[in-house]
């Protein structure tokens, strides 16, 4: 077996389990219907905690327990996700910064719309890149559970003040009061940041009353489970929820399993995140500091109403007479940039999905991002890598090249043994052997090489298909985004040229049929790379180009040797 063959082995096995599991969410993009939610379903979840007025038997449970307590005698009517689609029309308040627009809905304080100002659209490029929209449903909440406490179906009123972070400052401070409820005055405050996609999210609770007040603050992300734009069926990322804690580390849940009740995650904790995950960009409350926290995730709505959510709660507070308490965390929105990931809270940069490689691939997107900021070309950036990962396995691919060299000198022999033994397949294999050990030639040295590569082929693969830092960044001439297709198909026409070369170089299979798909392959392959990333399809060109040049010169050389030791040319 030759180390072309082998290689297109895997790049073909490899892609064919991309397009079946890309088929498969392509076939079952929703989730079946849930069935209706009943007490015991709604435990613990701050979208149906009590509006009943407290007393001895109806305290609020402790967030160890909150997501196992059933939820009887604690039900406010229409206070679930799922029957608010016809909530009255609210005040909006638009804000915007330096990265951000942004639009607060006096319902509940939501934040209903995000755009990034810094990123254009996957479709359209005149347009800015929203993540949190209506159309998604796509918002994130908080509120208090308690006596008539604001939640995320309270009006609230919009406190008088800046909407646009001024020249020369560093915060925003948006506040939202919500009525004054048997002497609690609670305001909900958003404070932006600038050069930062952290939030702030706050609530402030003053009591002028009598008696002390318990509370419980929950914090939650909803959105529906309809793929954003820019996923092919070519290219699919993971999409869905992520839990994280130092005990389970990084936990994916799609949303199919939300819905069959079938995720698993760490429900409670004193550390770790939740987050929603889509392919560049991701929506995260983190909380701050060992305090004690319970993770949830709920199906909301049915088959023609597929909403989901998943949020944090913290600890319950008391604030007595005359004292004023805050409760709240920070939320970070935005794009997956592992610098600024790495600094809301630990394990967040997990969520740049590189699977089961990401050791290998997190060096890998180090040395990227590093040659990066030498050159300030992301494209050159990869011609550089793709340079140094060939320098870094040349005596590998050598060695396989070597021998490939080898078993091409060997084409006509082998020929005459499979003619001449093609009715005993068994003293064929014998005669094989004997030819290898006299010549001094191993088979199967051009494809072990190889296999020490294959890893750092997939990781490379991850990280480039992974790094936000790719959407939208250009490369020369018509690469204007290297995340998204050649738009004139250059690229992988360049690439199909060079599989082609690299195949006449290698040694003819000796079965036609094998002789026949080696030549096919660089079209099949060709033409699947139409639909790649330019980022991958620009590594794979380099690769083969310098693949190409170190084979012809290790052909070269032998051919050279052979023909000072041929006793013909001697004479």
């Amino acid at each position: 077996m030759d180390i072309r063959r082998l290689l297109l082995l895997f790049v073909f096995v490899f892609s064919l389990v991309r397009l079946w599991d890309a088929w498969q969410r392509e076939q079952n993009p929703s989730a079946p219907p849930a069935a209706p939610a009943t007490a015991s379903d709604a435990a613990g979840v701050p979208g149906v905690l009590a509006a009943t007025p407290a007393s001895a038997d109806t305290q609020i449970p402790q967030p160890s327990s909150a997501l196992q307590q059933a939820a009887a005698a604690q039900v406010r009517e229409n206070a679930d996700l799922a029957v608010s689609l016809d909530a009255p029309v609210a005040e909006s308040i638009f804000i915007d910064t330096d990265l951000v627009r942004a639009e607060i809905s006096a319902l509940g304080g939501d934040l209903v719309w995000l755009e990034l100002q810094r990123f254009r659209a996957q479709e359209d490029k005149s347009q800015r890149f929203t993540l949190f929209n209506e159309k998604r449903r796509y918002a994130a909440q908080s509120g208090l559970t308690g006596d008539r406490l604001p939640n995320h179906k309270t009006l609230l009123t919009p406190v008088p003040g800046l909407r646009a972070l001024a020249e020369g400052e560093d915060t925003l401070e948006v506040r939202l009061a919500a009525p004054e409820v048997n002497g609690v005055r609670a305001v909900k405050v958003y404070t932006f940041h600038r050069n930062s996609y952290l939030i702030d999210v706050a609530w402030e609770i003053e009591n002028t009353g009598a008696a002390p007040v318990q509370t419980e603050a929950y914090f939650q992300l909803q959105r529906d489970d309809v793929a954003p734009e820019g996923d092919s069926f070519m290219l699919s990322t993971f999409y869905g929820v992520a839990v994280y804690t130092e005990a389970e580390k990084y936990q994916k849940v799609p949303y199919k399993e939300i819905a069959e009740n079938k995720a698993k995650f760490a429900q409670t904790a004193n550390n770790g995140w939740v987050a929603m995950v889509q392919h560049y960009f991701v929506s995260a409350w983190a909380p701050q500091g060992d305090t004690l926290r319970d993770f949830y995730m709920q199906r909301l709505g049915d088959a023609n109403n597929n909403l989901f959510r998943a949020g944090v709660i913290l600890p319950a507070v008391t604030v007595a007479p005359g004292e004023t308490r805050r409760v709240g965390m920070p939320l970070f929105a935005g794009p997956q940039e592992q610098a600024a990931l790495k600094q809301v809270a630990p394990g967040l940069e997990l969520v740049v999905d590189y699977g089961w490689l990401h050791i290998i691939a997190a060096p890998i997107f180090w040395a990227l991002e590093f040659i990066n900021t030498l050159i300030g070309n992301w494209g050159w950036s990869i011609v550089v890598l793709t340079i140094l990962i060939k320098l870094l396995f040349y005596p590998l691919s050598a060695a396989s090249y070597k021998s490939m060299a080898k078993m091409r000198t060997l084409t006509p022999k082998l020929m005459q043994l499979k003619e001449r033994h093609a009715d005993d397949k068994a003293r064929l294999n014998q005669e094989m052997m004997k030819l290898y050990q006299t010549e001094k030639v191993n088979p199967l040295g051009g494809c072990l090489p190889i296999l020490v590569q294959i890893p750092v082929f997939i990781a490379l693969y991850w990280v480039l298909l992974g790094a936000v830092e790719m959407r939208d960044a250009p490369w020369v001439l018509w690469i204007k985004d290297l995340s998204a297709a050649d738009p004139y198909y250059v690229l992988p026409v360049i690439m199909m040229a060079s599989m082609f070369i690299q195949t006449r170089l290698n040694p003819t299979p000796p079965d036609p049929i094998q002789a026949k798909m080696m030549l096919i392959m660089p079209l099949v392959f060709g033409v699947m790379f139409f639909f790649f990333p330019a980022g991958l399809v620009l590594y794979w060109v380099v690769n083969n180009i310098l693949s190409i040049a170190q084979q012809w010169q290790i052909n070269w050389m032998l051919e050279k040797g052979n023909a000072a030791n041929d006793p013909k040319i001697k004479e």
